[in-house]
């Protein structure tokens, strides 16, 4: 098998020759820690390891991407308001008004290159008004830009790949939450439920059109929603508000993404998400990761409780791994083999991967995986 039969494959529950060996990816901080613990500096630390492992890699192919964009165009201008006592003051790129620490570069806000903390202090929507007027006209499905200009090129470079292609895209809690603000979403839902209907409606269209005109041209394998949901103990909102907003954005996202022959639709979101995983299964989302065992989920309990309608890429403890040793192999041992006997799992670090977890301690985890999943 080729590594997109594979993929698809695993997480379809059906019989791969071999499990994706996918650990897991470390952000800068990570691999800045690695360079001090073998890992030579600006060393592909996925190629060394598979070295290391003696695997080879399973796609020689470059991987064309969709280029399909689902941000705001044009964005807004990115600017430093403020920067004093250790701390940037920016309008981010999505007008939102964000304070973060100058140990970072503040372009990070622009996407998780590593684990930074950020404060919010004024967010580009604060009422209906400022939806239709500062928004709205952003969404744009024909703005230039939004396709590149060799999509179609593209699309059939992509007809004869042998690796998976995904779309990820902002579900509509985490897109509102961008808008308005967590908080003041949560207050909205409560007391201005048809606007906040109305911004559902509206993103959800955006997407759906977005994925047709993608889904026309290009057989993906999978669509990945991003939501980041809940929290530590609990979801962020009830699973009341969960199917009354966002049930029918993502009922229409999934029949659109399933008929055109799309096998995988998979969720993203941190936190505990026990409640919430009726809920995707009855709107036909088969996969979900991270399963942040911190936040008290057990990949394992998920699988007696939901058997086969859900997959599962993720689950193995960061703290595990980054403890190594006897820990970390039972932590494996504890979450890979009952799941590879079904099926509809591929096993990783259960979030991005922490500098506490070593270089050394890596290569040892992932070594075991390999072992697991066929590859050694």
């Amino acid at each position: 098998m080729n590594a997109r039969e594979r993929y698809v494959e695993t997480l379809l529950f059906g019989k791969p020759d071999k499990v994706p060996l996918t650990p897991g990816g470390p952000r800068d901080s990570t691999r800045r820690k690695w360079e001090t613990q073998g890992l030579a500096e600006g060393d592909k630390w996925h190629q060394t390891l598979w070295d290391m492992l003696g695997l080879q890699p399973e796609s020689t192919q470059v991987h064309v991407p969709v280029g399909a964009d689902f941000k705001i165009i044009p964005q807004f201008e990115e600017k430093v308001i403020e920067h004093k006592d250790g701390h940037y003051i920016v309008q981010d790129w999505m007008g939102a008004i964000t304070e973060i620490s100058d140990e970072f570069d503040y372009t990070y806000i622009r996407q998780a290159r590593d684990f930074v903390t950020r404060k919010w202090h004024r967010f580009p929507v604060l009422n209906p008004q400022d939806f239709e007027e500062r928004i709205k006209w952003r969404y744009n499905v024909d703005a230039p830009g939004r396709f590149p200009a060799d999509f179609d090129e593209r699309a059939r470079a992509l007809k004869e790949r042998d690796y998976p292609v995904s779309v990820s895209i902002d579900g509509p809690f985490w897109q509102l939450r961008e808008w308005v603000g967590m908080e003041n979403l949560c207050i909205f839902m409560a007391e201005q439920p048809d606007w906040v209907m109305e911004m559902c409606n509206f993103w959800g269209d955006f997407v759906y059109d977005m994925l047709d005109r993608i889904l026309d041209k290009i057989q993906l394998d999978s669509v990945h929603f991003s939501e980041d949901m809940a929290y530590k103990e609990h979801p962020m909102i009830s699973p009341a508000m969960t199917r009354k907003f966002l049930l029918p954005q993502y009922l229409r996202w999934v029949g659109l993404i399933k008929s055109k022959g799309c096998p995988i639709v998979d969720m993203d979101s941190d936190g505990r998400i026990d409640l919430l995983i009726p809920i995707w299964i009855e709107a036909g989302i088969n996969v979900c990761d991270p399963i942040e065992v911190a936040a008290g989920n057990d990949i394992v309990e998920f699988r007696r409780r939901f058997g086969k309608k859900m997959g599962y890429t993720g689950g193995i403890d960061k703290r595990a791994i980054a403890a190594g040793g006897d820990v970390m192999r039972q932590e494996v041992l504890r979450v890979v083999p009952p799941l590879l006997v079904d099926g509809g799992f591929i096993p990783s670090c259960d979030h991005g991967v922490p500098p506490d977890i070593s270089w050394p301690n890596f290569i040892e985890y992932t070594k075991l995986l390999a072992q697991l999943t066929g590859w050694l």
